[in-house]
């Protein structure tokens, strides 16, 4: 159930329709957070900078971020974020058999080395406190060089803020899944200091 009502259409300063017309050239249709931050239209505008920023670097393949960022999604159980992501993850190249394999990618011939590490970096980074060791660094470099890490870290760290802040709010799923497979919520491995 959403805790805060979101901005209907036709409603809100003109920055904010603009805004609205936009995100439905993007996806199709205005999306639950976007209607919930134009109640602050300033905030509304600095998530859309950070949104294109992400959407316009290409140090890394889509198709590693789109899949960082639903692993992130996943270990925080946004209901939201599972729901585009698994859709956004489709767009870039991510199979079935990945979303499907995604809780137990570490033991899954579905992913390759540089999918894995990259998942690993997700999982690392949306633990509590963050659990990024030297040794996943290591292993990381030996993939990407440092604008590609900028962008990951980066990255997972925005779906980190996008999935805690959806959930906050109470966001369900936007029916972006609804004609194919959609990644499920996780637990962070108790190695991980999960509770």
């Amino acid at each position: 159930m959403t805790r805060i009502q979101g901005v209907r259409d036709g409603q809100g300063n003109p920055f904010v329709r603009f805004a609205f017309r936009e995100t439905r050239k993007r996806v199709g249709r205005v999306v639950a957070p976007m209607r919930v931050l134009a109640r602050r239209p300033l905030l509304m505008a600095g998530n859309g900078t950070m949104e294109i920023a992400f959407e316009r670097s290409h140090a890394v393949d889509e198709h590693l971020k789109e899949l960082a960022t639903l692993k992130a999604a996943a270990l925080v159980g946004c209901p939201f974020c599972l729901d585009i992501g698994s859709m956004m993850a489709r767009r870039s190249g991510t199979s079935e058999e990945q979303l499907r394999a995604l809780g137990d990618y570490a033991d899954s011939p579905a992913f390759d080395a540089r999918e894995t590490v990259v998942l690993d970096l997700a999982v690392a980074m949306t633990a509590t406190p963050v659990a990024l060791s030297d040794e996943l660094w290591a292993r990381l470099r030996e993939h990407f060089d440092e604008p590609a890490l900028v962008e990951l870290v980066a990255m997972i760290g925005w779906e980190n803020f996008r999935a805690r802040t959806n959930h906050a709010w109470g966001l369900g799923s936007d029916g972006f899944c609804a004609d194919g497979v959609c990644a499920l919520p996780e637990r962070l491995p108790a190695s991980m200091g999960a509770s």
